[in-house]
């Protein structure tokens, strides 16, 4: 009885699980990134943390892009699924698990489960159907989907396709998917998407192909019992949100608190993952959080353009953490953001050299020169402080973490404030007051140091490296450059 009454509280968070046809971009470094965040942010609020990302291997355009490179399918998401893997350590993402649709022994028994639990409620039945397919979607078009032929979202010319299917009965939950998202059941956040989804949901849901002919598809995962067919892409994909974190019973426990998401996936995450999941008498999600896309120089990246950017390579040029503070603070956390790298140059002189690293480097050293800072925090610094640390906090848990970081950025102007007008250098200042401005900043800079751990890991650990605490003070190491100017070529 006294272990539950200590038990942890649990915190699930997972991203959407990338798709394999090509190699990572700073699009979905951003959404692993804002999940990242929420993940450390409720470690070190003592939650009992599962953080869950993974990559989605089946389908048509895998099928395609697997043909062209002249591969078999299995060894071509073989190696881009390790370059999606890679960024746990070129991001230092602190993900807990990550999943692959290709995994016969974890994911597809859990998939073949929650198809038969829907068969077995009525939802899936067989008809013959005819439909124009985007392959880049993995979804058939009707309506305001199409113009002139093409599909309005990759602008490519659909493909007519005439099979016989299992169909899901995504229609019948309509009513109960407007109500619990209305509601606030299935939280959507920013409201804005909220609103979207219910226009959609009102408009009205139609059935959905579950499956496709192994004559046109045969990369998927086989519908049992059924040998002409394999599944749909995403009644495979979506699945792994319980298939990673250990199955139906623990979800059942304990489901995901937040699906972490882009716009252009949304429609399959607020209707037809949670439908999925009331076919099968399961719990739904809390809440799912959509973030915009990534634009470069005003432009939707495309490899077309030749605009994509590689989250390897940009990490390679300037760094981690850099990477991660641009796309932390400069794109806003749930509508479309820009890069290029004059920005990315001016944020970092500006806010990481000029700013944080220069703050960390004066009070370090002057602090340093001392044997031991002592004393007590004074009241207007410790009420600025925890102002701000309510704030940030906040603006965390509401996924807004631009705001966050200003929240943060916020504290290190108030510390180059405090030094500039206290001026603890000078002589004429008695051992005493010297001794309560030391205090102060060092009290800053460790509190800042904490405030940055859940977006600056490493940083954060480098400021807090520094500050040795010896009750009641500290002995203080000097920081060295943190982030070295970018000098203009």
């Amino acid at each position: 009885m006294l272990n539950l009454f200590f038990q942890k509280k649990k915190f699930y968070v997972t991203t959407s699980i990338a798709y394999v046809n090509s190699d990572p971009h700073i699009g979905f470094a951003l959404e692993s990134l804002q999940s990242d965040v929420l993940a450390r942010h409720y470690r070190k609020e003592k939650f009992d943390v599962f953080f869950q990302t993974g990559t989605d291997e089946h389908g048509s355009k895998i099928q395609k892009a697997a043909e062209e490179s002249g591969k078999n399918p299995q060894d071509f998401v073989d190696g881009l699924s390790l370059k999606f893997r890679g960024l746990k350590e070129v991001l230092n993402l602190s993900w807990d698990n990550f999943v692959r649709t290709t995994d016969q022994k974890n994911h597809w028994p859990v998939v073949w489960e929650i198809w038969d639990r829907i068969l077995k409620a009525g939802d899936l039945y067989k008809k013959k159907y005819n439909g124009y397919y985007c392959v880049g979607c993995e979804a058939f078009k009707t309506g305001k989907d199409i113009v002139d032929g093409k599909c309005v979202i990759h602008k490519k010319q659909l493909e007519f396709i005439e099979e016989e299917n299992w169909f899901f009965r995504l229609s019948k939950y309509t009513k109960e998917l407007e109500y619990l998202i209305e509601k606030d059941k299935l939280k959507i956040i920013p409201e804005t998407r909220k609103n979207e989804i219910l226009s959609l949901i009102r408009g009205g849901l139609e059935d959905v192909s579950f499956s496709r002919s192994k004559r046109s598809l045969q990369w998927g995962v086989p519908v049992l019992n059924d040998d002409t067919q394999v599944m749909y892409v995403w009644a495979d994909a979506l699945t792994n949100y319980i298939s990673g974190y250990g199955g139906i019973n623990k979800w059942k426990k304990h489901p995901a608190d937040v699906h972490m998401i882009g716009k252009d996936i949304s429609r399959f995450h607020v209707a037809l993952w949670p439908a999925m999941l009331l076919s099968c008498k399961l719990p739904l999600p809390k809440k799912v959080f959509i973030h915009g896309f990534i634009t470069a120089n005003g432009e939707k990246m495309s490899k077309s353009l030749g605009n994509v950017v590689d989250p390897y390579e940009l990490v390679k040029k300037y760094g981690t953490e850099p990477v991660r503070y641009y796309l932390l603070r400069e794109i806003p956390s749930s509508e479309d953001g820009d890069f290029s790298y004059e920005k990315f140059e001016e944020r970092y002189n500006g806010d990481l050299a000029n700013g944080l690293g220069n703050f960390a480097a004066r009070v370090s050293t002057l602090a340093s020169k001392e044997e031991k800072i002592e004393g007590s925090v004074s009241s207007d610094v410790g009420e600025k402080i925890k102002e701000i640390k309510k704030s940030v906090k906040q603006k965390t848990e509401n996924f807004k973490f631009s705001e966050s970081l200003t929240d943060i950025w916020s504290l290190i102007q108030y510390g180059d404030r405090y030094v500039n007008e206290k001026k603890p250098w000078e002589k004429s200042l008695t051992a005493e007051t010297k001794k309560s401005i030391l205090f102060d900043l060092v009290f800053i800079l460790k509190e800042l140091g904490l405030l940055l751990s859940s977006f600056l890991p490493q940083t954060s650990q480098m400021i807090l490296d520094s500050l040795k605490e010896n009750e009641p003070g500290f002995s203080v190491t000097k920081i060295q450059n943190l982030f070295p100017r970018i000098e203009k070529q």
